[in-house]
């Protein structure tokens, strides 16, 4: 069974569409008008081993938060949607991810309920287009559409670029594991279902 999804988001602000599929080869473009952030939505798909296009044409001339937020709304749509019913997936994963004097922990659920632990203290910049601050809008924005738990932490670092970068490929390597199909049939809850 193919776990994808193609999600079309439009509002006054946005016009975003992203193709995903799970069970990929980390095949990954982004054309959101912000370099930066198209650079770090490629690392989200290759490094959790998605295949993922992401597309938007936002209000840039008025900042990048709504095209970031969005971004991440879209993605998290398609993520909730290609996991179906979430049968047989691992469902937790935990991971530290250095780049250089960077060190990012990401911890996440698959469970259904939304929740954001986010201890990422960024030093504020403009890196190629992408305000430091977005980073946590994007993580809290994709965690609620996706219905996920996160929590990230800085264990280390001291430059904006490699904390952004670390955040975005311990996100990844988090989600490709916790994504992963286990062989083992059901749904990994006592529950019986790992939807609210």
């Amino acid at each position: 069974m193919s776990r994808t999804a193609t999600i079309t988001r439009t509002t006054r602000e946005t016009d975003i569409t992203v193709e995903l599929e799970l069970d990929g080869a980390g095949a990954a473009t982004a054309d959101t008008g912000i370099p930066f952030f198209d650079h770090m939505l490629q690392q989200l798909g290759k490094h959790a081993g998605f295949d993922v296009s992401v597309t938007c044409k936002g209000d840039l001339e008025v900042d990048g938060h709504h095209t970031v937020e969005d971004c991440g709304i879209a993605l998290g749509d398609a993520l909730k949607q290609a996991l179906g019913d979430k049968a047989g997936v691992r469902r937790f994963a935990s991971i530290v991810v250095p780049l250089d004097e960077a060190a990012v922990e990401v911890s996440l659920d698959l469970a259904g309920r939304t929740f954001v632990v986010y201890e990422v203290p960024i030093p504020y910049e403009t890196i190629n287009g992408f305000e430091t601050g977005l980073l946590e809008d994007f993580v809290r924005a994709f965690a609620q559409s996706a219905e996920l738990t996160i929590h990230a932490h800085l264990r280390y670092g001291r430059s904006p670029h490699h904390i952004c970068e670390a955040t975005f490929k311990a996100l990844a390597k988090a989600l490709g594991d916790a994504c992963a199909r286990t062989g083992r049939g059901g749904v990994p809850s006592t529950k019986g279902t790992l939807s609210r």
